[in-house]
């Protein structure tokens, strides 16, 4: 009981920081659940739970607000959605310490990308074919397909494997390759972890890597995690928090290496 407390508190911290940035989360989720004791494949399971959790949550915040491009997530998410289904069933053919050689791995480039130096500025490109020149609201961008809806997809199947949301990804993506505005960015790239989140965890719950003793306690922390951090993002920008992020991804990167090291 003791130690469910102490991991419903860490989500619940985890999730508060990730939710403002639009982030998932999962590449530190994962790690927690795995200190804890649980199986690889289990804490993927029990990470993609959170995650589906905390980010519908801060979905209906965001949402309220604007901030979500529903249009854009329609459009490049399916790709990451599909594949992370893929990864999340085809999981169980690969052992616990390659995924979590893979998540290493994963982590480190998810640090990487958050330490680039993002402008919010448009894109300008002539109309051409694959180049989708988007409205919403006052905000005009350019969304580059031919390099989004790969990487997206990449980034899905990676994500469903080892449980986590891909977001990382996501948000340098619709800003550096997109010209998305920060703010929308990270409403929307939550509504795309939500989804994301959901395929990962059907594909996992159908090989039996579903702990439902853990469930209750990690959901009641990832719901007031969402509404709380999707309320501190609206008034936070999340820019600041790039570098905090990277550090600590690059830790959880440190601690999955250890894990695997020791094992």
């Amino acid at each position: 009981m003791i130690k469910i407390i102490m991991i419903s508190i860490s989500v619940f911290a985890i999730g508060l920081i990730m939710t403002m940035s639009g982030r998932g989360g999962g590449n530190f989720y994962v790690p927690l659940l795995v200190i804890a004791g649980l199986g690889m494949h289990q804490a993927a399971t029990m990470g993609q739970f959170i995650l589906m959790i905390a980010a519908i949550t801060g979905m209906f915040v965001f949402n309220k607000k604007k901030m979500v491009d529903w249009k854009l997530a329609l459009v490049i998410d399916p790709p990451t959605d599909i594949m992370a289904f893929v990864g999340g069933y085809f999981s169980n053919y690969i052992s616990g310490a390659t995924l979590k050689i893979v998540l290493s791995g994963f982590l480190v480039l998810a640090g990487i990308f958050m330490l680039i130096k993002v402008k919010e500025r448009p894109i300008h490109t002539e109309k051409q074919f694959g180049y989708w020149h988007r409205k919403f609201g006052e905000e005009e961008y350019v969304v580059n397909l031919w390099y989004t809806i790969p990487i997206t997809a990449l980034a899905g199947l990676v994500a469903g494997s080892v449980g986590i949301s891909g977001g990382s990804f996501k948000i340098p993506l619709m800003v550096l390759l997109c010209g998305v505005p920060m703010h929308i960015a990270v409403g929307t790239s939550t509504a795309m972890v939500a989804a994301t989140a959901i395929m990962g965890f059907l594909g996992h719950t159908m090989r039996g890597h579903f702990e439902p003793q853990f469930a209750i306690p990690l959901a009641i922390a990832a719901i007031l995690a969402g509404i709380f951090g999707g309320k501190l993002a609206i008034k936070t920008n999340p820019k600041y928090l790039k570098r905090i992020f990277a550090i600590t991804t690059f830790l959880a990167a440190i601690v999955m290496i250890i894990n695997v090291l020791s094992m």
